[in-house]
C-alpha cells in the first residue's frame, strides 16, 4: 500500500498550491491530481452539489487506487468531508481556513477571512470561527469572482487587480493584521496582495499544515512510501489544460480527462 499514490482533488487549478506543500516535504510520494475546472467554482454551488462532486471525484480517486484523498479545497472540506469519511474506507485530509493562528497572534484584535461564499456560509466554518475568535473581530469578505478569473488564466489580469482592491479595502480600514486565505486558489494571489496590502498584515494558508498533517495521517496509518526515489505525480484536469500548465510550470504530466 506504501507506495500506491495520494488523491488530491479541488474545484480546479487552486490544490496545486497544496500539491505544491505536499511535494515539498513528501517528495517521495507518488500523486494524482483531478481539477474538476468543469464545475469550478464550487463555492456558488449548494451543499449537496458539493457533496455529490466531492463523492465522484472520491469515486474516481479510489478507482486509481489511492491510499489517501487530501480534500484539496476548502469549500468541499466544509461541506463535505463528514459525508465523505462516512462514505469511504480511506484516510483523507482536509483543508480549513486557518483562523486559529490568526487568532491567536492578532495584536489589533481584527482578522479578514477571504473565501468563497460555500466555505463562509458552512457549518465548519462558523464552529472554527467562533471557537477561536470570541475576543477579536473577524471580517468575512467573499472572494466572488476571483476563481473564476484564475480559472480563465487572468490572474494577473487589471480586472483581478481591480477586484483585489475592491475586497481588501474593508479589510484594511477595519485595520486587520492577519488575513487568512480560505480557498487553495489564493496562494496564486500573494504578490498582488502583498502589494496592496498594509506591510504589518501577515498572510496566512492552509498548505503547510496540510502537508505536516498529511504525513502525519500516513505515518498513523503505516502509508508512507519509504522509497528514495522520487514520486510521480499525475494531473488531469476535465477543462483546459493550458491554465494549470502555467501555474505549475515546469515539466509535468498533464492531460486531458473526462470525470
Amino acid at each position: 500500500m506504501s507506495t500506491k499514490p495520494i488523491g488530491i482533488f479541488d474545484s480546479g487549478v487552486g490544490g496545486t498550491s497544496i500539491w505544491n506543500e505536499l511535494h515539498l516535504r513528501l517528495p517521495h510520494e507518488n500523486t494524482i491530481y483531478l481539477a474538476d475546472s468543469k464545475n469550478s467554482p464550487y463555492g456558488t454551488k449548494t451543499q449537496q452539489e458539493i457533496i455529490q462532486l466531492s463523492i465522484k471525484n472520491t469515486e474516481h480517486l479510489i478507482s486509481k487506487g489511492c491510499k489517501l484523498i487530501v480534500v484539496a479545497c476548502n469549500t468541499a472540506t466544509t461541506n463535505s468531508i463528514k459525508i465523505l469519511r462516512e462514505k469511504f474506507q480511506i484516510p483523507f485530509i482536509g483543508i480549513e481556513p486557518a483562523i486559529k493562528p490568526a487568532a491567536l497572534n492578532t495584536k489589533t484584535k481584527a482578522i479578514g477571512i477571504l473565501a468563497t461564499r460555500g466555505t463562509l456560509s458552512s457549518e465548519l466554518f462558523h464552529q472554527a470561527a467562533d471557537l477561536y475568535s470570541r475576543h477579536i473581530q473577524v471580517i468575512e469578505q467573499e472572494g466572488e469572482g476571483i476563481v473564476q478569473l484564475i480559472e480563465s488564466g487572468k490572474l494577473d489580469s487589471s480586472e483581478m487587480t481591480d477586484l483585489l482592491k475592491l475586497y481588501l479595502q474593508p479589510l484594511i480600514n477595519a485595520n486587520i493584521d492577519y488575513l487568512v486565505l480560505g480557498c487553495t486558489h489564493y496562494p496564486y494571489l500573494l504578490p498582488q496582495l502583498l502589494q496592496l496590502l498594509p506591510e504589518h498584515v501577515k498572510i496566512i494558508d492552509s498548505g503547510e499544515a496540510v502537508a505536516k498533517q498529511t504525513e502525519l495521517v500516513l505515518k498513523e496509518n503505516d502509508l508512507l512510501n519509504n522509497s528514495m526515489t522520487k514520486g510521480k505525480s499525475q494531473f488531469h484536469t476535465n477543462a483546459s489544460t493550458e491554465v494549470i500548465t502555467k501555474l505549475l510550470g515546469g515539466n509535468h504530466d498533464i492531460s486531458y480527462l473526462e470525470f
